[in-house]
């Protein structure tokens, strides 16, 4: 029941927020001591029952007439703060669990599959738990004469039923219990089944560099910027589409009652296709797996966009965007470590950043959801969208099938253009596995050596 304008602020503020919490929480986690547990696993275990309380908190309605904005922002930002405190050390335990690059790519595809699958099981609960409570559409003649938003829902208001609202707050309060509960069940098994061992990864100086230091260095690194830098148009490009995909289907094409189990099908093409990109990755090389994946999409975004509304069309355009889903989830996580390693040979003597580069990467992936709302919620405005309306005026069509197509279409090839920039082909890859294996076996027969002296002199 709050008005879209202060929705927009607390959201703009969580986004904000979150670009001074990501990269401090990496740096604080470089400073973070070695523990029986580990150095990433203790913030994972005790961040978790707070998101919980606070995730819960932002789907209560608290019994007060003023200060639900306040309540809203306080616990918003709350949460964000926990949700990175498990996400970055959880991103960067692919650098702690092996040496090897075939085995991080690997975790990495597994970790991005069963990522898909918490989306399509999350997107599952909350929309059926939520849907059965939310009030029908609104007939189009009431919205007559009357462009803005937030003008028609105050009409929607005034004429809500009561009992109606009481339900739809229960209901969201359910979906935040189960969610909730699969947060924690998840958080177990990943401490309870993973172990971080101290000798996959060069963090093993008690004092690393200060944090300005090390962002410094790690802002500075060529390969990473350019990483980053693709990385963020693409993501931009599927998180419009997948943003305003649901409008795209109930307005545009007509398809109100067919709309999630499209949204079903691009998930579950993309979770199935993963182990098909891992393979690919491993056979002809990452960038040119980027290049092969993400352009598939294009194609098809234009033709849903040219052709008129055809379910069947639409299906095998969604099939065909979670295959290009699947490429943007996996490739560019599995491109970090390769990046991070590039880094170590460059600054042998420069230890504890590896929680920075993940910690931004992090943030940049929330900041691409921010834009990307930010963008859909001020075209759709600008043209007229109707809340909760039955149907559309026709600029919100056009500005759909920009949201969904064109901008995404130009923001891929964009991003792609920035990819060909990356230096780290396959054979710069394969260099830095051999020189990182020289420098480890020089570090360990120069320790064997000094053990050895310590031993005769005692």
């Amino acid at each position: 029941q709050l008005d879209p304008f202060y929705a927009s602020i607390i959201l703009f503020v969580g986004r904000a927020w979150d670009a001074i919490t990501d990269p401090m929480v990496g740096f604080f986690i470089s400073k973070t001591s070695w523990t029986r547990f580990g150095r990433l696993m203790p913030w994972i275990i005790f961040s978790t029952p707070f998101a919980v309380i606070s995730y819960f908190l932002i789907w209560f309605v608290p019994d007060i007439s003023r200060g639900q904005v306040m309540w809203y922002l306080i616990f918003y930002c709350i949460f964000q703060t926990l949700v990175t405190c498990f996400h970055v050390p959880y991103s960067a335990l692919t650098m702690f669990i092996s040496r090897e690059q075939s085995e991080r790519d690997s975790a990495t595809a597994y970790r991005m599959t069963v990522e898909v699958l918490g989306t399509v099981l999350g997107t599952a609960i909350q929309g059926q738990i939520v849907g059965k409570v939310v009030p029908p559409c609104i007939e189009s003649p009431l919205f007559i004469g009357k462009p803005n938003s937030s003008v028609a829902m105050e009409d929607v208001n005034m004429t809500r039923d009561t009992g109606s609202l009481t339900d739809t707050r229960n209901a969201y309060m359910i979906a935040a219990g189960v969610i909730g509960g699969l947060y924690i069940l998840c958080a177990v098994i990943l401490s309870v089944g993973v172990r971080e061992k101290r000798e996959s990864s060069e963090l093993q100086s008690d004092k690393p560099g200060s944090f300005f230091q090390g962002l410094k260095l790690v802002m500075n690194h060529s390969a990473y910027i350019k990483l980053i830098a693709g990385f963020l148009f693409t993501s931009l490009a599927f998180m419009l589409l997948e943003g305003n995909f649901a409008l795209f289907c109930t307005y545009t094409l007509g398809f109100r009652n067919e709309f999630q189990n499209i949204l079903l099908a691009i998930m579950l093409s993309a979770t199935l296709t993963i182990p098909l990109w891992q393979w690919f990755l491993t056979r002809f090389g990452k960038k040119t797996a980027v290049y092969v994946g993400i352009s598939s999409a294009i194609p098809f975004l234009i033709l849903v966009a040219v052709l008129d509304s055809n379910l069947i069309v639409t299906y095998i355009v969604a099939i065909a965007a979670g295959i290009s889903v699947a490429a943007a989830f996996l490739l560019p996580w599995s491109m970090l470590p390769d990046v991070i390693d590039d880094f170590k040979l460059q600054h042998p003597d420069s230890h504890g950043h590896e929680a920075i580069f993940f910690s931004f990467y992090v943030f940049f992936t929330k900041f691409t959801s921010g834009v990307s709302l930010g963008i859909s919620t001020l075209s759709l405005d600008f043209a007229g969208y109707q809340t909760r309306g039955c149907s559309q005026p026709s600029e919100v069509h056009f500005t759909l099938k920009m949201l969904v197509s064109a901008v995404p279409v130009g923001l891929i090839l964009l991003g792609l253009l920035l990819f060909k920039l990356y230096p780290i082909d396959e054979e710069k890859r394969r260099k830095n596995k051999k020189a990182l294996q020289d420098l480890r076996e020089e570090s360990n027969s120069s320790s064997e050596s000094d053990n050895t002296e310590l031993a005769s002199i005692v």
